[in-house]
């Protein structure tokens, strides 16, 4: 028999039961919060391969190359499908990925050495500006350790475009792209200390018409890469107590191929019947199969070992670990088909899976990348993801994992939301490519269909080419003739989204740019 007592109980209950429906949403949302902004702090390493394309990963379906950790990072996380490089060479892929301002309003959209603009420096490319805004300038003034380890490509020591003006407390490794095609350089950058590294150094460029081909004779005392993963090591060691933000610019698999003797031996000799004698520019090898495959599996062994760390270290539960690669796989090159430019016979490995085109392409093998995310509790493991994204999304998503604001002017969208496996996803911004090499090339990519416009700064630009990626992934059947609502659409997003920039201009036939955007 119910007593006044408890009918005013079951009342009060009933209360909070409403109290506590009602209080869920604001509770998520705290939640929320307090996982990306609260303690502990979440830290970021973010590895970057170097010319490393779409299908030379196993989980991307390589077969001849063995890739164990970077297909356990896979699977214990996510792997995305649609993912795009900032732009098919180096400097300006990595502008794109640290500056968050896509190749239309990037300061540098070329590979330019510094000395064309600056005579001062004797190495190094073109720099950011001092206005320039990077992700590690963010990361930094919010308080975390920021590094760079490998290679950098923006700016010289000393310049604007220094990498510890530009939001890192530590830089080591490679200022300059063009040292950077040597393995075993005379020099290194530790700040700005030139540390001397090889004595002799070994050339990236050095062809042999004639004689034996000797692995020997292009190595030296001490590996550059090896020395740059150690650093990596010791970085993630001392500021374990600390919240970092770690950029990993690895250099391989670029060439020149020159890997120790104890990586190519892992391989087959049956895979090589002819020596590469360097016709096709850097270094000759007398196993050039078996070294592009030392290279790539130096660079999964890299990875291992970095990830070792961050277990060592008891990091890796507040750890966002994110792999990539700048661009597409090495190109061919003219003078012997059976070698690509360095030696790397791309077709051999099915580097680029079936994609079109190649590093330096605006087509999909010079711009789609492989995408690793691991983040453990919170990305789900094993998961495949085929949201269109691209390099320039990058400084939004750490913003928002961090929990710190995301400024703005940034071209990008996160990507937070598509890795903590949320539904409902809006579709992604067009996006843009405006490059001035490789004959002048423009992309852009407008939900299923991409634009392409080829040889814009020649004497006869080529003419709009439209695809339908969803279902021709591979370029193969030109639409645009019969869409021209979509190339003009194209052209209009190019007219938005492209600023003039004098120092690396992309001629657009009938289309009025921006005022000028110097570097």
């Amino acid at each position: 028999m119910w007593t006044d007592f408890h009918i005013s109980a079951a009342l009060w209950l009933g209360r909070l039961r409403l109290l506590a429906i009602l209080a869920l949403p604001w509770l998520s949302q705290c939640a929320s919060a307090a996982s990306t902004s609260g303690a502990p702090p979440l830290n970021v390493v973010f590895i970057l391969a170097d010319d490393l394309g779409w299908g030379e990963l196993g989980c991307y379906g390589q077969q001849k190359i063995p890739t164990p950790h970077l297909d356990r990072l896979a699977a214990q996380g996510m792997r995305f499908t649609r993912h795009y490089s900032g732009a098919p060479v180096c400097a300006p892929s990595r502008c794109v990925l640290l500056t968050g301002r896509h190749l239309g309003h990037a300061e540098i959209r070329g590979n330019l050495q510094a000395q064309t603009a600056f005579p001062q420096f004797n190495e190094g490319q073109y720099p950011l500006s001092s206005e320039a805004l990077t992700v590690a300038q963010v990361f930094r003034k919010a308080g975390y350790a920021t590094g760079a380890i490998g290679k950098w490509g923006l700016g010289p020591v000393g310049s604007t475009g220094d990498p510890n003006t530009q939001g890192f407390d530590l830089f080591f490794g490679y200022n300059c792209q063009a040292v950077a095609h040597s393995y075993y350089p005379s020099h290194l950058w530790r700040n700005a200390e030139r540390v001397p590294f090889n004595q002799p150094a070994i050339p990236g460029h050095r062809p042999q018409a004639l004689g034996e081909v000797r692995l020997e004779a292009q190595t030296s005392e001490h590996y550059a890469p090896t020395r740059m993963v150690t650093e990596a090591e010791r970085f993630i060691a001392e500021h374990q107590k600390d919240q970092f933000f770690l950029y990993l610019a690895f250099i391989e698999p670029h060439v020149a191929m020159h890997p120790p003797k104890a990586s190519v031996d892992r391989f087959p000799v049956s895979w090589d019947d002819e020596p590469y004698r360097g016709q096709n520019g850097y270094l000759p090898h007398p196993r050039p199969r078996a070294a592009y495959a030392a290279m790539i599996s130096d660079l999964d062994d890299h990875v291992g070992r970095v990830m070792q760390a961050l277990d060592s270290a008891g990091l890796t539960d507040r750890t966002l670990v994110v792999f990539s690669s700048d661009n597409g796989t090495t190109h061919p090159a003219g003078k012997n088909p059976r070698f690509g430019t360095g030696g790397v016979d791309s077709a051999f490995f099915n580097s680029t899976a079936g994609l079109r085109g190649y590093k330096g392409s605006v087509y999909e093998g010079g711009l789609r990348v492989p995408l690793i995310v691991r983040l453990p509790g919170r990305v789900p493991a094993g998961s495949v993801n085929d949201h269109p994204s691209y390099f320039a999304d990058w400084f939004p998503t750490l913003c928002e994992a961090a929990g710190l604001k995301t400024p703005k002017g940034l071209d990008g969208q996160s990507l937070w939301p598509e890795l903590m496996g949320r539904r409902g996803r809006p579709k992604h911004r067009p996006m843009v490519w405006a490059f001035p090499e490789y004959g002048g090339q423009v992309a852009v990519r407008m939900d299923d269909f991409k634009a392409v416009r080829q040889r814009l700064k020649t004497s006869q630009p080529g003419p709009w080419e439209l695809y339908d990626l969803k279902s021709d992934p591979n370029e193969r059947t030109d639409l645009a003739s019969r869409h021209p609502e979509l190339i003009a659409r194209a052209e209009q997003i190019l007219r938005d989204q492209v600023d003039e920039n004098p120092v690396f201009p992309v001629p657009l036939p009938g289309l009025r740019l921006n005022k000028s955007a110097t570097p």
